[in-house]
């Protein structure tokens, strides 16, 4: 197993990591996993993608954590902060990514961990996420405690524009 440095993407230096990000969603999206982009989908394409998030990285409403391997990005997963009043309470796990070189190495449950102790310590109680249904990440999700509150048929399409039903879990935290 290799070992990967987890840390959080401080706001002055998200800009600086959008290469590697773009890198990773661009390999992820090749792969076929269903994130919101259809292919042809480059790495441009994700720089883009992920130039459009910098806003909300700098304003905190966005808390994106990325895993470092040898040759650079290798994962990330992003927490997004709810900022309506009646809603503070709560977040959403998103764009829980790990390259392909990197999986099965425990990488993805241990990003996703991260993201939950650090919405933990801000005061959140109940973390969203959905993803498509049978899927990898969707094992991951139930056998982490989270739990399933819904299937939406072909909620989604996948790179290639095939529709995808969709799993939507929530997880309480103490």
């Amino acid at each position: 197993m290799l070992h990967h440095t987890i840390t959080r993407l401080p706001a002055e230096d998200f800009h600086d990591s959008v290469k590697g990000l773009a890198g990773l969603l661009a390999d992820v999206v090749a792969d076929g996993s269903s994130l919101g982009f259809l292919f042809p989908f480059d790495q441009d394409e994700a720089a883009a993608w992920w130039h459009t998030r910098q806003p909300a990285v700098s304003d905190g409403s966005l808390a994106v954590w990325v895993a470092h391997g040898p040759g650079g990005i290798v994962g990330t997963v992003s927490l997004a902060l709810e900022r309506k009043p009646n809603g503070r309470h709560r977040a959403e796990i998103v764009k829980l990514m790990v390259h392909r070189d990197a999986r099965g190495q425990g990488l993805a449950r241990a990003l996703l961990a991260t993201a939950e102790q650090a919405a933990a310590r801000a005061g959140v109680t109940l973390l969203l996420l959905d993803t498509v249904t049978g899927s990898a990440a969707d094992h991951l999700y139930l056998a982490a405690g989270w739990t399933r509150y819904g299937i939406v048929p072909g909620y989604a399409v996948d790179p290639a524009g095939s529709p995808e039903d969709c799993s939507f879990h929530y997880k309480q935290l103490a």
